[in-house]
């Protein structure tokens, strides 16, 4: 989201009379319809979707939200009307932040047909969707949808004055206020709170402000903890969070109101959680409900190169502002909640400019068979008991770890599947490799699951080793051995592209799926899984508990000891 304008002037209050609806007169100046500009206000200026169609599209009848295509809307609005059966698109289309364009342009231009377009639709959708009628759409008053709605309604109210704007205004209101419908701690629930609090100022109404300045204080808190981790288990939420606590900021000041100390802190400490979790090649690391394609920008990088987030992340690289540096990713903490996957102990890892373990990635919040592939287990890179039902939402706690600067280790351990599941993962940065060390008890078996960059294909799958490559000719090899034994595993299975049950897919942007090989190791009770960039000829020896890897750069040795640990 852009950054919102600071206030550039206050217009003033228009006089309007019963019911009717009162605009000012255009300007003797000027072609028709067009007047001098008005003075931009604070609650226009900038809290739009950058998604949102343009004052033109609006204009021709024509609206386009997210990826999909354009549609007509027509002259006169079908509010029920779901053109692609689409939820997003249908929460998109009735917050009516599109039509909040029409005002805001209308501010910078001086087209006073804009505002009588952006007043028509308005008014149409008040007229069609009253609070608690049959005759509403099924998203007119949910939540978000209503948070969203509510400050196009605020910055219309700036330039038009009229009893059904004023009700209206009230109801959403009165619908924010409601503690049911409060998302607290959760990036919907500032939403709610920006919207009151507008409303709230705007009409002065002293309670509904005081109530979403005091909700906001308390929410902050719980969404971002003390390390700056946003709590919703999906690190690009971070950046909608971070841009709508501005818009949050500004407004309380645009309020006459100071901004409370614990929302200017948690809205500061977001940026080291989201500079963390952004890779090398600039993009964030797909976790949860973020999409591949995000590129966070104008955020400054921490000193520290690896960070151990409660929340249940590790983020570490080997240096930044560098593309070729290695980044890796680990998960662990609470059990799923609001935008998280079933990721737990899920490693995701980038070496020498390549993407190699990768996510599936966040397709849309579409009810379909493959969105919940994309939520399970079986979607990330972690190991999965045999013959064990999953136990969703278990926690998965990190027990032990060693950072340091040119290696990092860490062991992770739950009972998702009703016995320990353990995975100790080593990370080696002078001789870039990934180690992964998955145990289970006797009597259990695990197999674990290896989601590759959909650019790399298997070239070779025997003894022990799986080596890939892309079309440059870059190569990297996983290496798989049995453990105390150290002896190499075959077996494995290569997915690309299956739809029944799903598996072997990545999406890289929304709405988007593409076939992307999955490696899947047999099943058994401990399994070493060495990740060896650039070389298909990794030559690996064991001595004892002594693990050695001749990699591309050189030779690189550590121990894999018997109590499940690397090290």
């Amino acid at each position: 989201m852009p950054r919102r304008s600071r206030a550039l002037g206050l217009l003033l209050t228009l006089l309007l009379t019963g019911g009717g609806i009162s605009q000012a007169a255009p300007a003797a100046a000027g072609t028709l319809g067009t007047r001098a500009s008005a003075k931009p206000t604070s609650e226009c200026q900038g809290d739009w979707l950058p998604a949102t169609p343009t004052s033109t599209q609006v204009m021709s009848g024509e609206v386009q939200f997210l990826d999909l295509p354009p549609v007509k809307i027509g002259k006169t609005i079908n509010w029920r009307w779901s053109p692609y059966k689409n939820r997003s698109w249908d929460m998109v289309f009735a917050s009516l932040r599109w039509v909040g364009r029409l005002v805001a342009d209308y501010e910078t231009s001086g087209e006073d047909r804009y505002l009588k377009r952006a007043t028509e639709l308005v008014k149409s959708w008040v007229e069609s969707n009253p609070r608690g009628g049959s005759r509403a759409s099924a998203y007119a008053w949910a939540e978000h949808p209503i948070a969203l709605r509510a400050p196009v309604l605020v910055c219309l109210s700036k330039h038009v004055k009229a009893s059904w704007l004023t009700r209206s205004l009230g109801d959403h209101a009165r619908m924010l206020s409601n503690p049911a419908l409060y998302e607290k701690g959760h990036n919907h629930g500032l939403d709610q709170d920006i919207a009151l609090l507008g409303i709230g100022c705007r009409t002065r109404h002293k309670e509904w402000a005081d109530l979403a300045l005091r909700r906001m204080s308390g929410s902050a808190k719980l969404a971002i903890d003390s390390q700056g981790a946003l709590q919703e288990q999906a690190p690009r939420y971070g950046i909608y969070v971070h841009e709508r606590l501005k818009v949050a900021m500004d407004a309380i000041e645009d309020c006459g109101r100071k901004v409370p100390s614990d929302i200017q802190r948690r809205w500061e400490s977001l940026e080291s959680y989201i500079t963390h979790a952004t890779g090398p090649n600039g993009f964030m690391v797909p976790i949860g409900d973020g999409g591949a394609d995000v590129k966070p920008a104008g955020f400054k990088h921490p000193k520290k190169t690896v960070e151990v987030f409660r929340a249940g992340y590790v983020f570490g690289r080997t240096a930044w502002d560098k593309p070729e540096s290695a980044f890796y990713s680990i998960r662990f903490g609470p059990g799923l909640k609001f935008h998280g996957h079933e990721d737990h102990m899920g490693v995701t890892y980038y070496a020498q400019g390549h993407d190699v373990l990768v996510e599936a990635g966040f397709h849309s919040y579409e009810q379909t068979p493959y969105r919940y592939w994309t939520i399970s287990p079986e979607a990330h890179n972690v190991p999965v008991v045999v013959g064990r039902p999953f136990r969703g939402r278990t926690a998965t706690s990190l027990v032990r770890s060693s950072v340091k600067d040119d290696r990092q280790s860490y062991k992770l351990t739950d009972k998702a599947y009703g016995v320990s599941r353990n995975r100790s993962v080593l990370v080696n940065h002078d001789e870039d490799l990934m180690a992964v060390l998955d145990t289970v008890p006797s009597g259990a078996r695990a197999r674990s699951h290896w989601h590759l960059d959909p650019s790399l294909t298997p070239v070779s799958t025997s003894g022990g080793q799986i080596v890939v490559k892309d079309k440059s000719g870059w190569k990297a090899t996983l290496v798989q051995l049995a453990m105390p034994s150290c002896k190499p595993v075959s077996g494995q299975s290569v997915v690309r592209g299956r739809t029944s049950p799903y598996q072997g897919w990545v999406s890289p942007s929304y709405m988007r799926k593409v076939p992307a090989s999955v490696v899947t190791s047999p099943a058994t009770g401990s399994l070493l899984t060495i990740v060896v960039p650039g070389t298909d000829k990794p030559d690996v020896t064991c001595s004892g508990t002594r693990v050695t890897v001749t990699t591309s750069t050189g030779d690189a040795s550590f121990q894999a000891g018997a109590s499940g640990t690397l090290s």
